[in-house]
């Protein structure tokens, strides 16, 4: 297997299309721990809807170093999967591994959508797109303020490429890690400004928003990444968890009449971009998201 050296452009991603997928679909999500995923019900739902029918498997690996994920991969290429959504931890150590990198996700240095397509696994980045498109329907314009950024992993990375593209002018970047903040600092630096901050009071300092990019308050964690006495009712607060939908930042925040994105629409708008991806049609985003509202309503969780 070749290392992912060279991007490919969206007219070959367009060419390479199938017209009809392979009956059943074979989809699946790479990563730890991933058991409580909406994935397999978004994505088994979208291809019901358009007359299709699709296997998605959950395949939870922790710890996987880079042979155990060349193993994973291989047999993704040999077991006739249309393609895997990867998760946490795996985004950046499957980049190596790949054959090729649609330009989002070279330029981004992550990957959660690996197309498989005549023996070739091509890696994207639908957490960029589906940001973009979920900010966009949710909140609107970032505004003229700076946004505050808070995690420069994986999930991170996307959300910046993601307000460069929906016309943020300036991000503030906090991460524990100050290596992976001035990482993607330097990889946005032809997009927008960025200024690495020391800490999470800096980077909320003068910011018109606030977003999580970290797992911090995903379950069974119950930590908000802000101090309540940060935030206000003059700003937006996004979160990328979905589990729980309500994180303690979410509910802070909703407490002092702030703006606010869950989850739930970077998960929708990330899944219909995969499906595209996949299988060359466009799912109902309406559908994915009534089946994600399903199963987050049979976890009983506090709103």
């Amino acid at each position: 297997m070749q290392a992912a050296t060279a991007a490919i452009s969206v007219a070959d991603e367009r060419r390479d299309a199938p017209a009809m997928p392979a009956q059943p679909l074979l989809l699946g999500l790479i990563g730890s721990p991933i058991m409580s995923s909406a994935a397999p019900a978004m994505h088994e739902a979208a291809a019901e809807a358009l007359g299709l029918r699709a296997q998605y498997r959950l395949i939870d690996i922790p710890g996987a170093d880079a042979a155990t994920l060349r193993k994973l991969l291989d047999g993704v290429r040999l077991l006739g999967f249309s393609g895997v959504n990867v998760t946490f931890p795996y985004k950046e150590a499957i980049i190596p591994l790949l054959d090729a990198l649609a330009p989002g996700a070279a330029a981004i240095g992550t990957a959660n959508t690996v197309v498989a397509r005549d023996g070739r696994l091509t890696g994207h980045n639908t957490d960029a797109t589906g940001f973009a498109s979920a900010f966009k329907s949710a909140l609107g314009a970032p505004g003229d303020a700076p946004v505050a950024l808070i995690g420069a992993g994986g999930v991170g990375r996307a959300i910046a490429f993601a307000m460069a593209e929906v016309g943020a002018r300036a991000i503030q970047l906090f991460d524990s890690e100050a290596s992976k903040a001035q990482a993607l600092a330097a990889r946005l630096s032809d997009r927008l400004e960025v200024r690495v901050c020391a800490n999470v009071a800096e980077v909320l300092k003068g910011a018109g928003g606030v977003i999580n990019g970290t797992p911090i308050g995903m379950l069974p964690n119950r930590d908000s990444p802000v101090p309540a006495e940060l935030l206000h009712r003059d700003m937006f607060v996004a979160d990328a968890v979905y589990t729980p939908l309500w994180t303690p930042l979410l509910q802070a925040a909703r407490a002092v009449g702030a703006r606010l994105m869950t989850g739930r629409e970077l998960c929708i708008h990330q899944a219909a971009d995969a499906f595209r991806l996949f299988t060359g049609f466009e799912a109902s985003r309406e559908r994915i998201g009534a089946v994600f509202d399903a199963v987050i309503a049979k976890r009983n969780e506090p709103r």
